[in-house]
């Protein structure tokens, strides 16, 4: 019986210590929505070109963990994204997730006609380089949209 109690002790502290090391992994939907109204104040101050350039930078203030910021126009052109600079100039409106969901479109419609939301879908985590479900937040202001996912 002692050695059950043993076993079932290290199991529930093993299980306990990976949730809080993938919580660290992780950002949360509080924090991606803060970094999404830091983000677009930062526009605000320093100008589209020049919050663009901190934005695409991997070491930047716009990247935390696997929270960073993207930035596209109303028609889907990616215009900042701090995982992946392949994808600054595209246009990805018509971009479908491993599910055949068409989630950017589904972006800009919210965003034209709510201003702001979230959306579903599953995309590559950059720091994992698996496909995961993430959630992203996202806010329309002025002619861009500005946004950060969580994955799940």
């Amino acid at each position: 019986m002692r050695s059950f109690i043993k076993f079932l002790t290290l199991t529930l502290f093993s299980f306990f210590l990976s949730q809080a090391a993938f919580a660290a992994e992780h950002g949360t939907a509080q924090e991606a929505e803060a970094m999404v109204k830091k983000a677009t104040a930062y526009i605000k101050t320093k100008g589209n070109e020049s919050a663009y350039t901190e934005f695409n930078s991997v070491t930047g203030s716009f990247v935390d963990r696997d929270l960073y910021i993207f930035v596209l126009d109303l028609n889907g052109k990616i215009l900042a994204h701090g995982a992946n600079a392949k994808l600054l100039g595209k246009n990805l409106s018509t971009l479908k997730d491993v599910d055949n969901k068409a989630f950017i479109e589904e972006l800009l419609t919210i965003a034209k006609s709510k201003g702001k939301g979230w959306i579903d879908y599953k995309w590559p985590n950059p720091t994992t380089k698996a496909i995961e479900l993430k959630s992203t937040y996202f806010e329309k202001s002025g002619d861009i949209i500005v946004a950060c996912g969580i994955y799940k």
